[in-house]
């Protein structure tokens, strides 16, 4: 496999977008010579002051003591419910994942305020799959840095799968001319009523000493299982000057999303810091039966000392019930691949 230089992606107006894209930069961003990824820019104020806020805060969670981490730990849940670190296995060592903690969360909250999890009905169905219908598990808001990180947190998500729906209807007319029997408007209506969408907050820990690091040691290559997933640009901080030291800018240019395109080319992709990226998931080539193709990719970490990267993902994928191919609904085809990863 061949690595190609930093490639810039589509980038289009959320004005734009929300008016509809032309087929031609549609192609351009998701057809057979593409990268499978697109960036929105123009973004609300909102999400900027939301997005510094989150990606802060993530620093500080990540250093709670160790007994306030197990609580906010589900085994239950395959770890897919609150804090996780250490429960993946790197694909290149077959060793636990150290390099990066991570905190996930349900976001039934974007179609009803009141859910922590999916509805009551979808619960009862799926009992053997908690790593979807376990609810979520917050930090305490005593902690300095973490009064407002649930409300905050939430607001960001839901501004992201605001956009994500967007993206999904235009989506939507690009695949419905490449495959007939594409069900009209899927991938908008699971974005805006699924109850199983999932937000991943992720901080790559800093390093202590300047050391070599193989790719596959920060987020292997791997193909995401939703959808369509929504990519916050990453926030770096300096730690060794406190746990909500920004800095302007990555200090570590191999640092970042690298994806392997339509020509098998490793790619490496930057996100402006005002801007959101959209990609594409498995569940989407299942649904579409390999038509609209997911994008595989890894993150690196950097190995410049003190320095954390945090970052925020929002999975966008159909509730449990729902049917991906002739075989499997939703719940079988993500409980096949997590069991894989785990």
């Amino acid at each position: 496999m061949t690595q190609k230089e930093t490639q810039n992606p589509v980038v289009v107006s959320l004005s734009d977008l929300e008016s509809g894209i032309d087929h031609k930069t549609l192609s351009e961003a998701f057809g057979p010579d593409s990268l499978g990824i697109i960036v929105i820019k123009d973004l609300p104020q909102k999400f900027h002051e939301l997005r510094l806020r989150v990606l802060k805060a993530i620093s500080i969670l990540a250093t709670l003591p160790a007994e306030e981490l197990e609580k906010l730990e589900s085994e239950e849940s395959m770890w897919l419910t609150g804090w996780s670190c250490g429960k993946e296995i790197l694909a290149n060592s077959g060793t636990p994942d150290f390099n990066k903690g991570s905190y996930y969360v349900n976001c039934a909250f974007h179609k009803d305020a009141s859910l922590e999890g999916p509805s009551e009905e979808l619960t009862k169905e799926f009992t053997e799959y908690k790593a979807y219908t376990t609810p979520n598990l917050w930090p305490s808001k005593d902690f300095e840095g973490l009064e407002n990180f649930q409300q905050d947190t939430k607001e960001l998500v839901n501004l992201i799968i605001d956009v994500a729906q967007s993206v999904a209807s235009n989506c939507d007319k690009f695949i419905s001319k490449i495959y007939s029997n594409y069900e009209k408007n899927y991938l908008e209506r699971v974005v805006k009523e699924s109850t199983c969408t999932k937000a991943r907050l992720l901080h790559y820990f800093p390093v202590k000493s300047q050391t070599s690091t193989s790719d596959d040691d920060w987020c292997g290559e791997h193909l995401d299982h939703s959808c369509l997933t929504g990519l916050t640009s990453a926030l770096f901080l300096d730690e060794s000057a406190g746990l909500t030291s920004a800095l302007d800018k990555s200090p570590d240019a191999s640092s970042g999303l690298y994806i392997r395109d339509r020509h098998n080319e490793v790619v490496k992709v930057n996100i402006p810091p005002e801007c959101l990226a959209f990609q594409t998931g498995s569940t989407l080539q299942e649904v579409s039966r390999g038509k609209f193709k997911a994008v595989p990719h890894y993150v690196k970490g950097t190995s410049i000392p003190n320095i954390a990267r945090n970052t925020l993902a929002v999975f966008c994928q159909p509730d449990l019930n729902e049917l991906v191919n002739e075989t499997e609904n939703f719940a079988q085809y993500a409980d096949r691949i997590l069991k894989a990863n785990h």
